[in-house]
């Protein structure tokens, strides 16, 4: 089983660019043709010694790691762990860490390579399988074609791509069927998961690829199947170039070339015929009947017993092929890459505008596509919805029993305003906590649909934050409705209204707060971790605890950005402002009526729409931080040249 793309109309479909290359012929059937290659990368590891040092150490994990792949070629990275293999398709790729110092420099077809030009012209599949579980495998690969095909192809035409990867990628079984998540959410097996982000990644047949470990966690016949699709496409005349792990000697007979790499240097990039030449020129012959890779990857690694001799051995290696006459043909095949004429690539107008922007589709349709995904995330874990609802009304009827059939007396201006805060808090800490993981979770997710082109950061943002809408509205509404007339709060239905417009706008604050706190954390512990601990200052300053006048003056901006204090004293005028009469039992410290009871706590009746505009402007304060934090998330490590 291979997948067939001999369809020169999805060709030109697809909008390749047309590109000639001197020295190179353009095949009828392939678009653009592209030679990358990668001079001197070096990259290194600042660490410090301990909690309480400051002394620092630099570990030079990749060292003057020089490499090429030209069209038509299907190359392998491979080598023991720790290699370097992950760490070098990272750099290739503009993923690596922020926290490494990278030099080097690289090249596609004489053009120096940036994140924007090789987002436009390459596909990545990632180790790791990051999907949104809630989607079938239908729905993400047409939320794949619709975001990443160009946007001149019509929808019947992507349809029918997208059922042809199904059909030879033996998905089209388990079509409708959602893909999962891990302990929650039943979806389908390893393997199918594995086959599907091949899927995505071949629907538009990309000039270049890229991929890390693509056969783990497949059987030894799918994983065949997947390597050989990567054959066909290389025999098409794409870059291809893969990390892999241990492939069996069927599957290394499928890559035309192999880069060994052994303690972050170059042991052996060329053909797999000449690496056993090489590796016999070594004295270390690869014995008949043995897997070829297995013996590649045992010589190259570092044995715990015999750590000296076995670096001595990998030192020497590398030496070797830096200095024999296939090294040297590697490091003059880079620079006359890197020297390629750009007159040589011809691009139309309209190519110019899409190397410019990585993003295929328009901003409506990224909008339309992302934006429909997230609402089918909330939707299809009914028992999280049916959660969220249940625990609304159970604490509405638990504080309207609590607070049943308040009097308007001295003793139930205490409880009222004991009840009002609650409502404050359940309202707070129900929904902060409840989207404080929103983004940290779907992070990795994000960020490489994000750098693979097809939607910009705002779209992601956007979307979730109207996907979430909906809940932020209805949930406080059915929560007021509940106790308000059941604790005895100002009966008049516009003081209602008014009230549970004030409990929707705090909802949607500590909404806020929660996607700030989100976008803030690199993951979910994190998140939990601190946004308890942020939240109670400004739950301290909110006017119950402390008195609004008697807050210290170096504490003071706390109570400016805390959707507490406008929205405590916003519940607060709602309820006294309107009472006049107030019964006391004693003649000692009473409260007459609803002035004197607002005047006591600081608040004045006058502010009620400076509360309401101080809360729509947390709402956008607070959110416009959570972008900017995502946003930063999104900057990529530009490789620098190396002298």
């Amino acid at each position: 089983m291979s997948i067939s793309y001999d369809n020169p109309a999805f060709d030109a479909e697809v909008g390749h660019v047309a590109v000639q290359v001197e020295g190179q012929e353009k095949s009828s059937s392939t678009g653009e043709r592209l030679t990358y290659s990668w001079q001197k990368v070096n990259v290194f590891a600042t660490s410090t010694a301990g909690c309480c040092s400051n002394t620092t150490s630099e570990k030079h994990i990749l060292k003057d790691v020089t490499g090429i792949c030209r069209p038509g070629e299907l190359l392998a990275i491979m080598g023991a762990s720790g290699a370097g293999k992950t760490t070098l398709l990272n750099v290739l790729t503009f993923r690596s860490d922020q926290s490494l110092k990278i030099r080097g420099s690289l090249y596609v077809n004489g053009q120096r390579v940036s994140p924007e030009l090789l987002t436009s012209r390459s596909a990545y599949v990632q180790q790791e399988d990051l999907f949104i579980g809630t989607f079938t495998v239908r729905e993400q690969l047409l939320f794949q074609a619709n975001l990443r095909m160009d946007r001149n192809i019509p929808q019947a035409r992507r349809v029918q791509r997208v059922e042809a990867v199904m059909q030879e990628l033996s998905l089209t079984k388990c079509a409708n069927t959602l893909i999962g998540v891990p302990g929650r959410l039943k979806g389908i097996s390893g393997g199918e998961t594995k086959r599907l982000a091949f899927a995505c990644e071949v629907l538009t047949d990309p000039p270049l690829m890229f991929l890390d470990e693509p056969t783990s966690g497949l059987d030894s016949f799918m994983a065949q199947n997947i390597v050989q699709a990567m054959k066909t496409m290389a025999n098409r005349g794409k870059t291809i170039i893969s990390t892999i792990h241990q492939p069996s000697s069927e599957v290394f007979a499928l890559f035309d070339r192999v880069l060994l790499m052994g303690e972050g240097r170059v042991a052996y990039l060329g053909t797999t015929s000449g690496a056993l030449s090489f590796f016999s020129g070594m004295g270390l012959a690869c014995p008949k009947n043995f897997n070829p890779a297995d013996f590649f990857i045992s010589t190259l690694a570092i044995e715990p017993d015999r750590e000296a001799e076995c670096r001595d051995f990998v030192r020497k290696t590398c030496d070797a092929f830096a200095s024999s006459s296939s090294g040297q043909e590697v490091v003059q095949a880079t620079a006359a890459n890197a020297k390629a004429p750009s007159s040589g690539v011809a691009v139309s107008h309209d190519q110019v505008q899409v190397a410019r922007s990585p993003y295929k589709a328009k901003w409506f349709e990224q909008l339309r596509a992302v934006l429909k995904r997230s609402f089918l995330a909330n939707i299809r874990e009914p028992m999280v919805l049916r959660a969220k609802v249940f625990q609304v009304v159970l604490i509405g009827l638990l504080l309207g029993v609590i607070y049943l059939d308040q009097d308007i007396n001295q003793a139930g201006i205490t409880n009222i305003n004991g009840a009002m805060f609650l409502l404050l808090t359940q309202m707070s800490f129900t929904n902060a906590f409840g989207v404080v993981n929103t983004f940290c979770a779907e992070l990795p997710i994000f960020l490489r649909e994000h750098f693979n082109g097809m939607y910009r950061a705002g779209i992601y943002y956007l979307c979730k934050n109207l996907a979430e809408m909906p809940f932020t509205v209805f949930l406080p509404m059915i929560f007021i409705a509940i106790p308000y007339y059941m604790i005895g709060f100002n009966p008049d239905v516009e003081n209602f209204f008014i009230c549970m417009a004030i409990l929707i706008l705090v909802a949607n604050s500590a909404v806020s707060y929660g996607y700030m706190v989100s976008c803030l954390a690199k993951d979910v512990n994190m998140a939990l971790a601190i946004s308890a601990p942020l939240i109670i200052p400004l739950m301290l300053f909110g006017g119950f605890f402390l008195n609004s006048q008697s807050v210290p003056i170096s504490f003071v901006w706390i109570k400016y950005i805390s959707w507490f204090n406008y929205g405590n004293e916003a519940l607060m005028i709602n309820q006294w402002a309107t009472i006049n009469n107030i019964s006391c039992e004693t003649l000692a410290n009473c409260y007459s009526s609803g002035d004197e009871v607002l005047t006591f706590l600081g608040y004045s009746e006058d502010r009620l729409g400076l509360n309401f505009g101080a809360l729509f402007a947390l709402i956008v304060g607070y959110r416009l931080i959570g972008f900017l934090l995502l946003l930063l998330k999104t900057r990529r490590k530009t490789v620098r040249r190396y002298y």
